[in-house]
């Protein structure tokens, strides 16, 4: 029986993988990559490819649907596991790769839960990437928390309200998947104040990053899927 490895891959730039992730990638018989849309590229399996040999190793993209509906995730999860479940039983190690930390907002906090209650029995490594909202403060140069800040992580999807709230209570309050509410999000900074001291951020780590800290720009753009907004307080609030 071999090892399951679930390995977070950073937010898109090979740099940024941890070296103890791309020993693990470079070793694996199987990597299991997932995609949204089969007629788009895995992120993550773009980003590690330099990393591993195709010839020798086993490369499996797996469609999770990008929806809320549990009657089409779940047997998109249960069919995943089965996969990864059936190679690690055979004596091959798998690697299922996200974006990101796989225990942060990841498609494979579902594969654990049914890994280990079907097949506890199989050993399971968490290897920790580098989060999105941490490479975004860092291509900002913006301050995530210090002294006594507390941060808020809220998907934009929440609704409006816990945004809101969020600002209200929060010195700092990172919105994530922003498109579905971008034009909500967009009137409620207006109306709080807080169009200086927001900073946008898409695809943070690849060739298509870019980093919006003018209020103009922010409204002029149209948001792709991955990306955030680090939100401050304002100085006149700070004081």
């Amino acid at each position: 029986m071999a090892t399951v490895y679930a390995v977070g891959v950073g937010p898109g730039d090979p740099e940024l993988i941890t070296r103890k992730a791309e020993r693990i990638l470079r070793r694996a018989d199987v990597i299991l990559a997932p995609v949204s849309n089969p007629t788009e590229a895995s992120v993550a399996l773009d980003t590690i490819r330099e990393f591993i040999d195709e010839q020798r190793q086993t490369i499996i993209v797996h469609q999770f649907p990008m929806t809320s509906d549990k009657s089409r995730l779940i047997p998109a999860w249960q069919e995943a596991a089965t996969i990864i479940a059936e190679h690690a039983l055979a004596g091959r190690e798998v690697a299922f790769i996200t974006i990101g930390d796989p225990l942060f907002y990841s498609t494979f906090i579902y594969l654990l839960r049914l890994l280990r209650k079907q097949w506890p029995q199989i050993p399971i490594e968490i290897i920790p990437g580098i989060s999105s909202i941490n490479a975004a403060a860092a291509q900002a140069a913006i301050t995530l928390a210090e002294s006594e800040e507390k941060m808020a992580v809220i998907p934009a999807t929440a609704g409006i309200d816990q945004i809101a709230a969020a600002l209200a209570q929060f010195e700092t309050v990172v919105l994530l998947k922003v498109r579905p509410r971008f034009a909500d999000i967009l009137e409620l900074l207006r109306r709080t104040g807080r169009t200086d001291s927001v900073v946008f951020v898409e695809r943070v780590g690849s060739p298509r990053q870019k980093v919006l800290a003018q209020f103009s720009d922010i409204e002029a753009h149209s948001p792709d899927y991955l990306s955030l907004m680090i939100i401050k307080q304002p100085a006149a609030l700070k004081s």
